[in-house]
Formats: C-alpha cells, structure tokens, sequence
C-alpha cells in the first residue's frame, strides 16, 4: 500500500522592512491527519477558540490560549506527526537580470521553489512504492483563475522532473487544491507560526504607536507568543537561528526528516545592498 502525504501551504508578508516573501508548509501523513485534526480541534474547544484563529487577530487577552493552542501544535511537531516548513528572502539580497516575466510572477516562482526544495521531498521515499502527496493551499490571493490553474499544473509537473521520479514522488493534479483556513485548523496553527516569523524578523516587536512612547499590549503579546514559539523550536534544535537557513547536518536526507526547518532563500544571480540590513539601520541609529 503506498504513503500518502497532505501538504498544507501558507504565505505571509511579501514586502518586509528587512525580510519578505515568507511562505510555510505543514505535512502531514494521511495515516496521522484524523488524530492530528483532532488534537488540534479538541484543544480549540477546551480553550473556547470556536472561530478560526490567525496570527493576525491575537490580541494580549487571548495570549493565554494561542500560547496552549501552539503547545499542542508543537507537541505533534515533536512527535513527528507534522513537518513545518518556512522560507523567506532577506531584502540585502536583490535578484540580478530579471525579466519583466520574472517580476510579474515572482510571487508563483518562489510559491513553487518553495513546494520543489523546502521540503526535501525526494527524500520521503524509503521503499519501492509510490509516494502521494496532496497539496492544500491557503486561498492564493490573485484574481487571475487561468494563472492559478496554470500555477497547479506546475506543481503537478513537479512529479515528472528527474529527481521525483526516481524517488516515486507523486502529486496528483486533481489532489492540488485552494481551501479556505477556517475550515483546517492545521493551517491555522501554521499560520500562527508563520506570521511570529515575519513579526521577529521584521523587527515589528519594536513598533511603537505614532502618538506613544511605548509598545501597544498587542505587538506586547505578539512577542511573547513569538518567544514562546522559539522556545518551543529550541527544545527541537538548541541552537536554532531563526534568520538563517537549518542546517541538514550529517545527511542531506534531514531536509525532510527534521520536523521544523527554515530556509532562507537567496536567488543564484544576486546583488547585494547592506543598507537593507538591520545593521545598517542601528549603526545609522547610533551615530
């Protein structure tokens, strides 16, 4: 009997003061979804979470829950039974010699790097038979529906590239679809994850009112979610960089095998521009 995966896809901020183009992908096997869904969904309703619950919509009340609702999420992490992936571009390194194809649909070039590399799923095949993986992505805010159909046959054609078929990679067109988060609350936990990345690594812990001199108690809270999730990363990895790509250590086939992985992507043609970097911003500060 062949594997079956689901991947659930997100993306987030693509214009970051520092950091854009953040994207992040939960897996999960077919066998563990009905447990994880459940786990996931139980915990929401002992914590009176009835709707859905984004990054975006915490506030310095609901702290208290997202913290035990990201627990649970991480404990499935730590069991192995969801995978996160997350990737994103620093703004110091500018892609070289675009075309005006490339500006155009930058934002499916990177969608689909991403879905090619940032999961290492040549690797998920330890035995003969076919693998199948089913793709799940967060309503893809563009209103152009030839350019999403387009974009799905691209990721089906992922499965006929040299390296999926000799590892029986398989990712059927008709299992790549366009959902609704409200309705998969894994999304939701990821989506959590996700935008606590953006929000540290743009610095927007440090944001403060026009009309204050002090921090607002919900970008307060937002960093104490963010911390309470990095903790939870380092029980996984001690020494985790959350602005650097994971390191595969002793096997390349750890791309896939690790259960929470970053990676910064950085375009092969590439310029770079240090007045991008947060560096350049506080040695500016300090003079």
């Amino acid at each position: 009997m062949s594997k079956e995966y689901v991947i659930y896809c997100d993306e987030s901020e693509s214009e970051g003061q520092y950091y854009s183009n953040f994207y992040g992908g939960a897996v999960v096997s077919a066998a563990d979804l009905p447990s994880v869904v459940d786990a996931l969904t139980q915990k929401k309703h002992e914590l009176n979470l009835h709707k859905e619950v984004k990054w975006s919509k915490l506030t310095d009340q609901y702290l208290g829950k997202y913290i035990n609702l990201v627990d649970c999420f991480f404990d499935l992490v730590q069991q192995d039974k969801i995978k996160i992936r997350i990737m994103f571009t620093q703004n110091i390194y500018s892609a070289s010699n675009l075309t005006s194809y490339h500006r155009r649909y930058r934002y499916f070039i990177l969608y689909y790097q991403f879905l090619k590399h940032a999961f290492g799923l040549q690797y998920a095949n330890g035995a003969a038979e076919i693998v199948r993986f089913r793709v799940y992505l967060d309503w893809l805010p563009i209103n152009t529906k030839t350019m999403v159909e387009k974009f799905k046959v691209y990721i089906h054609n992922l499965s006929n590239t040299s390296e999926f078929r000799k590892a029986k990679i398989l990712i059927p067109e008709d299992q790549i679809a366009e959902v609704y988060s409200h309705d998969h609350v894994t999304l939701q936990c990821l989506d959590i994850v996700l935008g606590a990345m953006q929000f540290k690594l743009n610095n927007k812990h440090k944001e403060k009112p026009a009309d204050s001199f002090r921090r607002s108690k919900r970008t307060i809270a937002k960093e104490k979610l963010y911390k309470h999730i990095n903790k939870r990363i380092r029980l996984i990895y001690p020494r985790f960089n959350v602005g650097c790509s994971t390191s595969v250590g002793d096997s390349i086939s750890n791309a896939w095998h690790h259960p929470y992985r970053h990676w910064l992507f950085r375009p092969k043609n590439h310029e770079i521009d240090l007045t991008k970097s947060k560096r350049s911003i506080i040695k500016k500060d300090g003079q």
